[in-house]
């Protein structure tokens, strides 16, 4: 177990209050999003719970935080944008003296007893292969701690210090354009490294034998089929979003349907069900139900660490294992998944 310390705020006047801890996740997933539903799904609350925070706070502080308009979506005001700009500076000063700061409950107890696997703590965008990963690690070594969520999230939540890795996905192709600055907002060169985890394709998730002969995202919006999404902030989210700007597909059509999923299991368990008539994942997923797949994205998953954390435990005990012949059989049960240099180091610049 870890203790570690974490940022809050207090309203301080007539009588000090402190503030709401769910109100800065909102304002990061509104500024990150276009709407308050997709901002509510990615923080877990309900949108009756943030709509009255969010007027609870106004009231408070004087001034409205979020503007709420019909056809644009939600955005952040002046000063929604000054108390997350803040938040986010904080945080990051924060993280700096993080390591310094925290209390590794774990580390004493094992000092003393030598018993117990240690634990790593890892945000990460949704992986077959990081989820069961466990299976190959040493009995004796470490214990991995997921947290899913989407890329940025989890980035986010690196950066912050709240987690000792990040799992992220970026497109590879290099004849792809990638806007690649919504990831490096939360690396720093200087104080981070990447991990090379696996190769992995993404593409169509379709019905099996696809019925509606579908070989494109323009062809789901062009023919009113019900498009399973995925939720803003994930690294499949962006992936998607590019696709639709770069070949001009009316974004309005395809999110018709407006269903969104978390996971990419989920995506093709929607699909098989008849709950949707596409969508947007892993090959992998879409073997798993028997499902056909059209690829369009080969991605590179990494793995986000602190430089100064790669030979000490429980991070070092992670890449060893990643370089054994063993993690190269394990990626290669799931289909559409390959290794390229696992467990190999690079630079953030590494991401262009």
């Amino acid at each position: 177990m870890r203790l570690i310390p974490t940022l809050g705020w207090k309203l301080v006047g007539e009588h000090d209050e402190a503030l709401d801890v769910r109100l800065m996740p909102l304002l990061g997933a509104i500024a990150a999003g276009t709407s308050l539903a997709a901002a509510v799904s990615e923080c877990g609350i309900s949108y009756r719970a943030a709509w009255g925070l969010l007027r609870d706070y106004e009231t408070k502080l004087g001034t409205p935080l979020v503007l709420l308009e019909r056809g644009r979506g939600a955005r952040l005001t002046a000063s929604g944008e000054s108390i997350l700009r803040g938040h986010t500076t904080a945080a990051q000063r924060l993280a700096r003296v993080l390591p310094e700061l925290a209390v590794d409950l774990a580390g004493a107890v094992r000092s003393s007893s030598r018993i117990g696997p240690m634990r790593l703590h890892i945000a990460a965008s949704h992986d077959l292969a990081l989820a069961t990963l466990s299976e190959i690690l040493p009995a004796d070594g470490i214990r991995l701690d997921i947290s899913v969520m989407g890329s940025l999230n989890a980035l986010r939540a690196f950066a912050e210090g709240r987690v000792e890795v990040a799992g992220f996905h970026v497109e590879i192709d290099p004849r792809t354009k990638v806007d690649r600055a919504p990831f490096l907002h939360w690396l720093r060169a200087r104080r981070d490294t990447l991990v090379q985890f696996a190769d992995r394709d993404q593409g169509l998730i379709l019905p099996r034998g696809n019925p509606s002969r579908v070989r494109s995202l323009r062809d789901i919006a062009d023919r009113n089929l019900r498009f399973v999404n995925r939720q803003r902030g994930s690294g499949t989210r962006l992936l998607i979003d590019r696709i639709v700007i770069d070949e001009g597909i009316d974004a309005l059509a395809l999110g018709r349907f407006g269903a969104e999923e978390l996971t990419h299991p989920a995506v093709a368990a929607t699909v098989a069900s008849a709950g949707a008539d596409a969508g947007f994942g892993l090959r992998a997923a879409a073997a798993e139900y028997g499902l056909a797949f059209i690829p369009m994205v080969r991605e590179r998953y990494y793995l986000a660490v602190r430089t100064k954390d790669i030979g000490k435990p429980p991070v070092a005990p992670l890449i060893e294992t990643l370089r054994t012949r063993g993690f190269a059989r394990h990626v290669r049960r799931f289909p559409g998944y390959r290794t390229s240099a696992p467990g190999s180091l690079s630079g953030v610049e590494a991401l262009g």
